[in-house]
This record gives structure tokens, C-alpha cells and sequence, in this order.
């Protein structure tokens, strides 16, 4: 039987050669009711396709597209055509690279957000809640005390300060999209851990744990092989919903002049460099910012959908 098995009958596994054979067929008949219940979500369909067609745009586009966003004086301001579908902007670039170019960005900082963000989450989380004690109170103490003051509020904070510190030593701007995602990362993982603690306080006392330490398991090992295995489901949902906001965090920093910087470029930092054109030239303001909303639009029906298919009050419906 499967970890989530055990903690709902309470049933011991018989020892036996077939015990690993069982948990296997049982682990793929409960991802397949759970792949049929995402598939009869129709906007998380549609999110899922939308989403991988701008991964694909962002990551191979450039690869298809004749103009590179490194060309110049192909004409200023020139309205979308079938040349420049996009348009062109005010030093002559085609803005469909220049899109290409900024999607890949933006998705590289969100995708390295939900890895970085989970992983402290999940950690943080699972300790906290399998510990309780002082353990717990100190993470807890710490997470109110990041949440004192606005996510956005800090990102600007560490990524001005970080910029003035790079400018006085060099002299010039370098690459920090990496140094974004980063900082993003460091104050977007509180929401994850604290669902995750939540989940380990149930869970650390179903009997499954508790045979798993009457037969003398170390923590690690009943929280890594146990515990987190059967949180899965809630940390797949808090990651997808980590993407799209780290793709609107990282717009609306770049888009006061305090995330990506030049040579660097992001669809919140194109939005920043034409937004005194959105009288003149509206489709230099709107097409990235489209570019965002699909992102997130896309990302939170994803979300949406794998929230519905791992309800556990839906675990008995047969698909």
C-alpha cells in the first residue's frame, strides 16, 4: 500500500514479495485518476497548451526568426507589419526578437523562483512541523518577521542596494537577472513553508509514522520517505501558483527602473523602456505586457486544475 493508503485504513502492509509490486500499480492508478480529473479541467487544457506554447516561443523562437534582437536601424517605430509583426521601437530593433528575448528571461527568473522558493519552503516546512518545539517557534517568529513588511517592499530594497553596490565597484551595469530570481526566491518560500507545516502536523501523527518510528526510522527518513510523499500534491499546486507570481513580481520591479538591467532584458523591463510611448506607439506598452498576463493567466489555470484533480474529497469518485 502506498503512504496515503496506510494513513486512511490504518492497514499494515504484509511483508511479502508483492508488497513493492502493489505499491507500484497502486502509485500509477492514483496518477492516472489524478492525469483524467486535470484533463476534464478544460481552462487548465487550454493553460497547459498556452504555457508550453510560450515556452517554446521564448526558449526556440530565435532560433526561427530571421531579425536578432542585437539588430538595429531596421527603421524607428515602425507599426506591426508582416516584416515586423511586433513593430519596431525607438532604436530601430524588431520587438518581436526583442519579445522572444524578454519572455526567455522572465520565464528563467519565475522557473528559477519556484525551484529555489519550493526547496526552502518544503524544508523549512516539513522541519518546522515535524520538530514543533523551539524549532517550530523560531521559523514561525521568522516567517512573521519577513511578513511584516510587503514582498515587493524587500525585493526593491535588496535589488536597489545590490545595484549601487555593483555600480560603485565596477562602473557599469552587468547581468543580474540571475541575482533577481534569487532575491525574489528569498521572500516568496514563507507561503509554501507554512502549508507544508500544516500538512506535517497532520501527518506526523497517522499511524503509518508511527510504525515508521517503532521500527527505529531516523527523522530524515521519516519525514523524506513518509511524511513529504504525501504532501506532493499541495506542493505541485503552491509551485505553479509561485510561477505566475514571480513573473508579476519581477515585472512590476523591472518596471520602476529595480529588476533586470540592461544588457539583461525581461517583458517587465521592455514595458519600463516604452511606457511614454503608450500614446504614440500603443503596441510598444501592450505586447509585452500581454506577454505577462498570458504567462499568468496560463500558469494559474495550471494551478486551477491540479487543484481540482488532487482534491482528496474526490480520491473515492472513480474517473
Amino acid at each position: 500500500m502506498t503512504d496515503a493508503t496506510i494513513a486512511t485504513t490504518g492497514a499494515t502492509p504484509a511483508p511479502n514479495s508483492g508488497t513493492s509490486q502493489f505499491d507500484s500499480d497502486s502509485a500509477r492508478s492514483q496518477w492516472k485518476v489524478v492525469l483524467k480529473r486535470f484533463m476534464r479541467h478544460r481552462a487548465a487544457v487550454a493553460g497547459s497548451a498556452l504555457f508550453i506554447l510560450l515556452v517554446l516561443f521564448a526558449f526556440f523562437g530565435s532560433y526561427v526568426w530571421k531579425y536578432s534582437y542585437q539588430q538595429l536601424n531596421l527603421g524607428r517605430y515602425l507599426p506591426p507589419s508582416a516584416d515586423h509583426p511586433f513593430g519596431t521601437g525607438h532604436l530601430g530593433e524588431d520587438m518581436l526578437s526583442q519579445i522572444i528575448r524578454g519572455t526567455q528571461f522572465s520565464l528563467q527568473i519565475a522557473i528559477i523562483v519556484a525551484v529555489v522558493a519550493t526547496f526552502i519552503g518544503v524544508i523549512l516546512g516539513a522541519v518546522s512541523g515535524y520538530r514543533r518545539g523551539w524549532v517550530d517557534s523560531l521559523i514561525n517568529r521568522g516567517i512573521d518577521l519577513v511578513l511584516v513588511l510587503p514582498p515587493f517592499v524587500i525585493a526593491a530594497a535588496m535589488t536597489r542596494s545590490t545595484f549601487l553596490l555593483e555600480a560603485t565597484k565596477t562602473g557599469s551595469q552587468s547581468s543580474n537577472w540571475l541575482l533577481v530570481a534569487i532575491f525574489i526566491s528569498l521572500i516568496s518560500w514563507m507561503s509554501i513553508a507554512r502549508t507544508v507545516r500544516a500538512m506535517v502536523l497532520s501527518l506526523r501523527e497517522k499511524e503509518f509514522v508511527e510504525a515508521a518510528r517503532a521500527l527505529g526510522g531516523s527523522t530524515p527518513r521519516i519525514v523524506f520517505r513518509h511524511i513529504l510523499p504525501n504532501t506532493i500534491d499541495v506542493i505541485i499546486v503552491n509551485t505553479t501558483v509561485t510561477i505566475a507570481q514571480a513573473v508579476l513580481l519581477e515585472a512590476a520591479l523591472s518596471f520602476i527602473g529595480l529588476g533586470v538591467q540592461s544588457p539583461d532584458t525581461s517583458l517587465g523591463l521592455l514595458i519600463n523602456q516604452n511606457k511614454n510611448e503608450l500614446t504614440q506607439h500603443p503596441w510598444l506598452f501592450f505586447i509585452p505586457f500581454a506577454f505577462i498576463v498570458a504567462i499568468s493567466l496560463s500558469v494559474n489555470f495550471i494551478g486551477d486544475g491540479m487543484r481540482d484533480a488532487f482534491d482528496p474529497r474526490q480520491r473515492r469518485v472513480k474517473a
